[in-house]
């Protein structure tokens, strides 16, 4: 099948790359013509795990190529696939001009009949709106009649792990009331239907919620934890029991139920708000997800709050060691990391701060770029050398067993701040370390 996927960041490469893999036509189309250059240059422009590999091995094979030919890309396709940002607008709510200029060109080069696709995660309604861009493109045409049909099509992949949920998906969820469509679409994702029926065909704005709903509950268990792990420090109970107590339940289960110094990255804050925002427009507060919002961003000053706790407000002439920079492990995005809000906050409190992360270092230094009170280390114990403390933001493997030897022999004071909770407490205690973690309980702290 001819396939042309519109925007090359996160979901359009990873997106493209698959449906290429599986032996379709694929055209990545970008209006940014270095990022574009950098792909035909072989250079992938974000860190996903696998994902050079699969680009690679399909241009090679003829079966992908990158562009910036608006025209040419619309002509190739049958489906045209939507997958560009939608970035929070100023008022929290989706900004849609990327996916309506998209829509926009589609109706200005349409040829012959097409499925338009909205990968991008888009507010309810959004399909509408694509159709109405179109129809108002083509009537301005002299062939006006050609037929097109827009449906939803909503990703549910993970930073890190996206390769994987592309090629073994829980679920495809389809919104269209088109069956010809449909049917293209089931032909598209026939190779994931082989093992069992994963398509789930339902009305468009139904789908266009999907990815809303399943964002904001994500968000919603982690808040919940992090909330209840702040009570359980202050109970002198442990929140990782009480996780695996809870998580037992078969009608809670285990994922995402770990606490932690909050959540970050470009899906979760942004949906949280665009969907707050849709409702608020419609005179229903989401009052649940103001709150989970609002845990969020107390969660994020945490560990600054447990680090002034021990050494005080004014930081001035201290050091700390900062292990994890992206906003979770298998990627180096930091849009709305926790790092972030540590960084910031030693740094305005006087600290010096030396990080490592094992492929975030120049995503930080394109953000910070250099300065006195920011140091880049090689490793994760250079980063150690004269620090007062360690504090750990991103849970990276590399992380998970350290030597506690080096640790303590590396530190000027054998201190560990876990915003991960990666160690246990009374480890932590038998190594003559002072160990603060997120909910393991007062008593846990020398």
């Amino acid at each position: 099948m001819k396939i042309t996927v519109i925007g090359t960041g996160y979901v359009g490469l990873v997106s493209g790359a698959c449906l290429a893999d599986l032996g379709n036509d694929v055209v990545c189309l970008d209006i940014d013509w270095r990022k574009i250059q950098l792909l035909n240059n072989g250079v992938v422009p974000i860190h996903e795990p696998g994902l050079h590999e699969v680009i690679k091995r399909n241009v090679a094979s003829g079966r992908l190529s990158f562009t910036t030919d608006v025209a040419a890309s619309v002509a190739h396709g049958l489906v045209q696939m939507i997958a560009v940002g939608t970035p929070s607008d100023e008022d929290g709510s989706a900004d849609l001009r990327y996916v309506l200029d998209a829509a926009r060109n589609v109706g200005k080069h349409l040829n012959e009949y097409k499925v338009i696709v909205n990968k991008s995660t888009v507010p309810v309604g959004t399909a509408d709106s694509v159709k109405a861009v179109i129809a108002d493109e083509l009537s301005q045409r002299a062939d006006h009649d050609l037929k097109f049909s827009v449906v939803s099509n909503p990703e549910f992949l993970k930073e890190g792990a996206a390769i994987d949920d592309f090629n073994r998906p829980d679920r495809i969820v389809i919104g269209a009331d088109d069956e010809r469509a449909i049917q293209i679409l089931r032909d598209m994702y026939a190779p994931f239907q082989r093992n069992h029926d994963r398509l789930m065909v339902m009305d468009v704005k139904s789908a266009e919620l999907t990815k809303y709903a399943a964002n904001a509950m994500l968000a919603t268990r982690i808040s919940f934890m992090n909330e209840l792990a702040n009570l359980a420090d202050k109970l002198g109970a442990d929140i990782e029991q009480v996780r695996k107590g809870i998580g037992s339940d078969q009608r809670i289960g285990y994922h995402f139920l770990y606490s932690g110094c909050g959540y970050g990255g470009s899906c979760f804050p942004k949906d949280v708000r665009a969907l707050k925002q849709t409702a608020t427009a419609l005179g229903m507060p989401l009052k649940i997800l103001q709150a989970v919002e609002d845990v969020n961003h107390a969660q994020k000053s945490v560990l600054l709050d447990k680090i002034t706790q021990r050494f005080g407000h004014d930081l001035t002439g201290k050091n700390f060691a900062l292990w994890g920079l992206a906003f979770k492990p298998g990627t180096d995005d930091m849009r709305e990391a926790t790092s972030r809000v540590v960084l910031e906050g030693l740094w305005a409190r006087g600290a010096g701060v030396t990080v490592y992360d094992p492929v975030a270092m120049p995503e930080t230094q394109r953000i910070y770029g250099d300065r006195p009170d920011l140091r880049y280390a090689q490793s994760p114990h250079e980063a150690l050398n004269d620090a007062d403390a360690l504090v750990i933001v991103t849970e990276w493997k590399a992380f998970k067993s350290p030597d506690f030897k080096k640790i303590s022999a590396h530190l000027k004071q054998p201190i560990i701040f876990d915003g991960r909770n990666l160690f246990e407490p009374a480890a932590m205690q038998a190594l003559g370390l002072e160990y603060f973690g997120i909910g393991r309980g007062l008593l846990t702290e020398r």
